[in-house]
């Protein structure tokens, strides 16, 4: 069987981290992920999943991810279900994470782009308050600039080819 799950998405507010009674560690958070279409009235949407988190990661995410950030996490769906105090079956489905990764810089994610080389709308953030733009800035991938920097063609002879 396969229970494989793969989220990117921004936390809405900051991780509630606490210890079992035997000194685990758990973080839960909810993830707000956009759908990749638009509703009718042509506004994205999003879907808001719970997430569980354990141990070292735990105590990582609830130190370093913060309301707004964008992560991507890895891990697996679980379901669950309790009576609460009405006698009523409560039936529950959320995420276990089993990792997570910060995939924007704090400078990013709080508008400063000065020190980054992708706009603060990459990764598919929401766009920013002006309505001028509604396409995120996206890097540049073209093949003009050499990625080694200003260098010399080398000089090799072709008897020095291996083919």
């Amino acid at each position: 069987m396969i229970n494989n799950v793969v989220l990117v998405g921004r936390m809405t507010r900051d991780a509630d981290l606490r210890y079992t009674p035997s000194n685990v560690a758990v973080a839960t958070f909810t993830l707000a992920v956009n759908r990749t279409f638009k509703s009718q009235n042509g506004e994205r949407e999003a879907d808001f999943i719970n997430v569980v988190i354990w141990r070292q990661p735990a105590e990582n995410l609830a130190n370093w991810a913060k309301k707004g950030a964008l992560i991507g996490i890895t891990g697996r769906i679980q379901t669950r279900n309790y009576e609460n105090q009405q006698g009523q079956r409560v039936y529950v489905t959320e995420v276990v994470a089993d990792n997570f990764q910060m995939l924007e810089s704090r400078a990013v994610r709080e508008g400063n782009t000065a020190g980054s080389s992708f706009g603060a709308n990459s990764f598919g953030s929401a766009p920013a308050a002006s309505p001028a733009s509604s396409e995120p800035a996206m890097p540049d991938f073209s093949r003009n600039d050499s990625p080694f920097g200003a260098t010399s063609p080398m000089d090799i002879s072709d008897d020095d080819l291996p083919f």
